[in-house]
């Protein structure tokens, strides 16, 4: 069985009380950390230079032409 939770850290602890079934030993925890932050930046940024991406831009615009004719109906 695998369980997946998301645990916010604070300080530098990390508390998490293990269900019941996982109480037993035999039992292994993998614990990811990810810096969300950065990801969200890493995003953003991704986004800021698609807005500038001329075959982006364009694709953009195709999408918008094409429902033009179905938005009145």
């Amino acid at each position: 069985m695998t369980v997946k939770q998301i645990h916010k850290i604070k300080g530098d602890q990390l508390i998490i009380d293990l269900p019941e079934s996982l109480k037993s030993s035999g039992k292994e925890v993998l614990v990811t950390i990810e810096d969300t932050t950065t990801i969200q930046e890493k995003k953003i940024a991704l986004m800021k230079k698609a807005a500038k991406d001329p075959i982006f831009l364009k694709d953009l615009e195709d999408i918008k032409s094409d429902f033009e004719s179905i938005d009145f109906e």
